[in-house]
């Protein structure tokens, strides 16, 4: 038999999606990275994953445009020939003062972080819905939809659409095959920004009440969970720490914590 096939978006960079593929094809999936602009690290990812005997393949493409994306699941399915899984961490963040925010920042976020997982998210739950096992998707939104901080206003809208998008996927695709699930992941600090100072990177950790972070392993387990458990779709899962619980003093610094 052979292996089932995961689709990871945004992966192409050395960041929480890439971790989420490498840990997909070390539970013996096939993997398929999609990149936009980093097709030098996906590529060297790929041969990673190739020398671990995982069939693997760079997809390029933006998400945000309706034509790309058909052309990418066309390529994936015709190297892979189905897919299991889709996960969809593809997304711009960038910190805006509110005076400074502009139509065009807003529909930038919209157009990737909510657009863009729309469309992988319906292709998918469509080539899955035409398969006797069926599939999970698992998008991504952010702890911090619901105790928003300073100066992303433009991305929180967008990212504030993924929970509604997933329980709306979940009830349409459940009628096509009630084995599509879709689930989400809301992370917390389980990536530190490389450019953040020891002083940021200890308030990420001291707003947590686990006292630790920069974990990204902690978002793939949780995309495990997804998989494996089949009586749960639906769901929006903060993987923050207890992050979104804790009244930290921090709560209203700018950067991400």
């Amino acid at each position: 038999m052979s292996a089932k096939v995961a689709l990871v978006t945004g992966s192409g960079r050395q960041r929480v999606g890439n971790t989420i593929a490498r840990s997909l094809a070390g539970w013996g999936f096939d993997v398929a990275l999609h990149y936009h602009r980093s097709a030098e690290s996906a590529a060297h990812t790929v041969a990673e994953l190739r020398a671990m005997g995982v069939s693997s393949e760079a997809f390029g493409a933006d998400v945000s445009d309706p034509q790309q994306v058909d052309a990418m699941f066309e390529a994936v399915t015709g190297r892979f020939g189905r897919l299991d899984v889709l996960v969809t961490t593809a997304s711009v963040w960038q910190s805006i003062p509110l005076e400074q925010v502009t139509a065009e920042d807003v529909l930038r976020h919209f157009r990737v972080d909510a657009l863009g997982t729309f469309l992988c998210s319906r292709r998918a739950g469509l080539i899955m819905a035409s398969q006797p096992e069926g599939g999970v998707i698992v998008t991504f939104s952010d702890w911090a939809v619901r105790r928003p901080y300073l100066d992303h206003v433009a991305y929180f809208m967008a990212k504030g659409c993924v929970a509604t998008m997933t329980w709306s996927l979940a009830v349409e695709l459940s009628h096509r095959n009630p084995r599509v699930r879709v689930n989400c992941i809301q992370p917390g600090p389980v990536l530190f920004p490389e450019e953040a100072s020891e002083e940021e990177r200890q308030a990420m950790v001291d707003s947590t009440l686990v006292k630790f972070g920069n974990c990204p392993e902690s978002v793939s387990l949780a995309v495990k969970f997804f998989i494996d458990n089949p009586f749960v779709t639906g769901v929006c899962l903060p993987v923050d720490g207890g992050r979104s619980i804790y009244a930290a003093e921090a709560t209203n610094r700018k950067r991400p914590i």
